[in-house]
């Protein structure tokens, strides 16, 4: 049986609920969006109403194991255009193959998952050495990232044992939120207006930004400057938030 696009509501839960839905009443969608997905007029939209049920992270758990788990939600995360389809077949051969469905690569939608999370495990580890701090007048220390998959929560969770005796923010500029930490937790937020035009930094801030740049001019060789060999170990799309790379973009 098949039906149309099926639209959930932009949550992992939201997701998982109605992919239990459909291989529950063995309904195959020929597309899952969520609901920013603008649909074409040849669609064929149904937006179910389903109670979310907080339960359904242990089934899935139980079904295919802790790690497979995981490697779902990173899919989640991620900016693939089918993900969602992804994870419905995932799921899907999940109930003929169990805890081994990750050794089944020669299946699309194993070899899929494996890729993009792979993918978005490497553009957080990415982050967690090129997210750059500045300080506020108040004391609370600032970022901005532009990721390309969504890995704001996955770079806080680093940040809140990385600085746990801070309060820091981390925008994600392209997506328009911030994570709060408030030295205890973490909160990702959206729609909140916040510009540096309206804040100022810290005069230790400037002090220390004044002190880096003259300590990476003098340190630098002229001929000896490799920016193919430099872009190798810090890709040119993570320059634009790093101070010492301001002058140069």
């Amino acid at each position: 049986m098949s039906k149309g696009c099926f639209i959930y509501d932009d949550t992992f839960l939201s997701l998982l609920n109605l992919i239990y839905y459909l291989l529950k009443n063995r309904i195959k969608p020929e597309t899952i969006k969520n609901t920013r997905y603008t649909p074409n007029l040849l669609d064929q939209v149904v937006h179910l109403k389903l109670p979310e049920d907080q339960e359904v992270f242990s089934k899935v758990i139980l079904l295919i194991g802790n790690y497979a788990s995981r490697s779902l939600y990173y899919v989640f995360l991620s900016k693939e255009e089918n993900k969602e389809l992804i994870i419905y077949y995932f799921l899907l051969n999940g109930y003929k193959y169990k805890d081994r469905i990750l050794f089944h690569r020669h299946l699309r939608c194993v070899g899929e998952t494996i890729r993009i999370s792979n993918y978005v495990i490497h553009e957080v580890h990415k982050y967690k050495g090129f997210v750059r701090f500045k300080e506020l007048e108040n004391h609370i220390l600032y970022a901005e990232i532009e990721p390309v998959n969504d890995v704001l929560e996955l770079v806080s969770h680093h940040f809140k044992k990385r600085l746990k005796n801070e309060y820091w923010m981390i925008k994600d500029v392209g997506r328009n939120i911030l994570s709060l930490y408030d030295k205890k937790n973490y909160y990702v937020v959206s729609g909140l207006e916040f510009t540096l035009e309206n804040n100022t930094f810290s005069q230790d801030e400037l002090n220390i930004e004044t002190l880096w740049k003259t300590f990476y001019k003098t340190i630098g060789i002229k001929e000896r400057k490799n920016d193919r060999c430099r872009m190798n170990f810090m890709p040119k799309k993570y320059w634009k938030y790093l101070l010492e790379m301001e002058e140069e973009q």
